[in-house]
């Protein structure tokens, strides 16, 4: 990266930048209507790329050359885990169904946006006193599930409900958003995968304030419905036809209580990116980012996946006919919480590391097994 006249590395992300990951993590973009999100990440996006189009379901793409036939792919998700309001009672109380891998337990006691017919309505998900919960010594307390889950947002009947524009199959988002805490440690719902769309919009910043002329076409893709099944990025991989894919999202940070390095590796916020082993990886492009990351100084965590990685990777590298893709994760805790917290540090590394990547990578770069 550029270097000031006393040979100290310039500042990689500005106060303009964080503003804008900001306003993106305190925009609701909820699976299957992602696109409030979407407009904010290509409004900041439009100065530094070519082109622009999204696709019939939300996926969001810009590109820099797009007369290469060469296509290079760096792709986040945009979706975050929600509610759908599945069924209204007389008296006015509100349940739901999951819309992705929402985690029901951190539930009882928070503030919810309902995204209703009227606007945003805000409601609680209530939940019994601990006085009447615990009974008798002998009474097994009850937990949250998300059958005894509801919202109440001080209607008293259903009529009430429906009257202030909520209806069935409207989605509810968590309320809390974006802050920071000691020791350059952000936190926020939806950090996962809001983060890597960030990354990426700033990857394509700096080869655009930098003046980088890249050899071939780079299709920076924010993909909808991930946390459902990775189908955005199934469809936007058709779409494309990549050569090759960098993908980016999260993955936890393994010091936190109640997480088994065993199972999980040994991964921890503030000691740079996350690449990974797994079927889907390819074994070349990932042997070229990690020469990448030692040429640059740039601080990486190993771990291994079994059958999946769990993310938008699988459907680039079985898209068409094969293409290689690699995994940059950003370690995060908390994942699927209201308050996923991620390290600056890690933030700028994993960012320069697609950045550099990207500058060695040309047509002619070798990737075939044989």
């Amino acid at each position: 990266m550029a270097k000031s006249a006393k040979g100290k590395s310039k500042k990689l992300l500005s106060d303009i930048s964080y503003s804008f990951l900001k306003t993106y993590i305190n925009t609701p973009s909820p699976t299957g209507f992602e696109s409030g999100g979407q407009k904010v990440w290509i409004d900041y996006l439009k100065p530094f790329v070519d082109e622009i189009y999204t696709d019939p379901y939300g996926s969001a793409v810009g590109i820099i050359n797009p007369n290469e036939k060469f296509k290079v792919v760096i792709e986040a998700h945009a979706d975050e885990i929600s509610w759908f309001v599945n069924y209204i009672t007389s008296e006015g109380l509100i349940y739901l169904k999951r819309n992705g891998g929402v985690d029901h337990q951190i539930a009882p006691g928070k503030r919810v946006l309902i995204h209703g017919k009227k606007g945003m309505v805000k409601a609680v998900f209530g939940w019994p006193a601990i006085h009447t919960r615990m009974g008798g010594s002998d009474r097994k307390e009850t937990s949250p599930s998300v059958e005894n889950l509801f919202l109440d947002c001080g209607a008293k009947n259903k009529k009430e409900v429906e009257q202030l524009g909520i209806h069935i199959g409207a989605v509810a988002t968590y309320e809390e958003g974006y802050d920071e805490l000691a020791y350059n440690y952000l936190i926020g719902r939806a950090m996962d995968n809001r983060v890597g769309g960030f990354m990426i919009a700033e990857v394509a910043r700096l080869l655009k304030e930098n003046k980088k002329k890249l050899p071939y076409g780079l299709y920076v893709v924010n993909a909808v419905q991930e946390e459902i099944g990775l189908r955005g990025a199934e469809m936007i991989a058709r779409r494309i036809k990549p050569d090759i894919a960098i993908i980016t999202d999260v993955t936890h940070d393994t010091t936190t209580p109640m997480v088994n390095k065993i199972i999980e590796g040994d991964v921890a916020c503030g000691k740079g990116p996350s690449l990974a082993f797994g079927p889907a990886v390819h074994n070349k492009l990932l042997s070229l980012v990690e020469e990448v990351a030692e040429k640059n100084n740039i601080p990486v965590q190993m771990r291994t996946v079994s059958r999946s990685t769990g993310t938008d990777t699988e459907s680039f590298a079985y898209a068409n006919d094969g293409c290689p893709s690699v995994l940059i994760s950003i370690p995060l805790k908390y994942m699927h919480t209201t308050v996923e917290m991620l390290h600056k540090d890690d933030i700028e590394e994993t960012i320069r590391l697609m950045y550099e990547t990207l500058l060695v990578l040309t047509p002619k770069t070798k990737l075939s097994y044989f």
